[in-house]
């Protein structure tokens, strides 16, 4: 499902205040056929920003349209819509399928594997599209990967932004881990305790 603005934006959820921008891991972000190696950074900006193009873009290769764009987060995320603002003459991408929580899809699985959701585009030249998630299953994302198949007919496929919104959880994924981590009980720890009359046995 689309959404276009031809509201007023400030009585909907259109503000850089859903904007997920800030919560992407930017070091780790990358993408799979682009045609200048790391290129796929410069797509992601402010919400404000998502009309300023320089002269960097993400583009596949001349003569293969299809990309995969991997997407990590710093905590966790609950998607609410996806807005991609593509080239003009045919450049920009015609479909997006989206993978959550899958590290390492190349395009051999992308193309075997059932998407959490599918979406066709339309040419969003000015920005005025966003696509709505199926929200229920866009909660606690670590990382979401878009693989774009195709485009409307050019050499080659080019998107000058991906934007994200949604909401964020306050907890950091490193910290969750350390979490986790922490819970596992060490047995050398326990048995150590016990050794010296701490009242814990060793776990087995």
């Amino acid at each position: 499902m689309a959404c276009l603005h031809d509201h007023s934006c400030e009585e909907h959820d259109c503000s850089s205040d859903w904007s997920l921008y800030k919560h992407i891991d930017l070091t780790k972000v990358r993408a799979l056929n682009e045609a200048v190696t790391g290129s796929v950074k410069s797509v992601f900006k402010a919400w404000e920003q998502r009309l300023n193009f320089p002269e960097a873009l993400l583009e596949s290769n001349e003569g293969d349209p299809e990309l995969i764009v991997f997407i990590p987060f710093t905590s966790d995320v609950k998607i609410k819509s996806i807005s991609i603002v593509g080239g003009s003459d045919g450049t920009s991408p015609v479909k997006m399928r989206a993978f959550i929580n899958k590290d390492g899809i190349d395009f051999s699985d992308a193309n075997s594997m059932q998407p959490v959701q599918e979406w066709d585009l339309v040419e969003n030249l000015q920005g005025l599209m966003e696509y709505q998630t199926r929200y229920s299953r866009f909660q606690s994302v670590g990382n979401i990967t878009l693989h774009f198949p195709d485009n409307f007919g050019g050499d080659s496929t080019q998107i000058y932004y991906i934007g994200l919104k949604g909401e964020a959880t306050q907890l950091k994924r490193d910290a969750v881990a350390n979490i986790v981590y922490e819970l596992m009980p060490n047995p050398s720890d326990h048995k150590a305790r016990a050794d010296t009359g701490g009242g814990l046995s060793r776990v087995e």
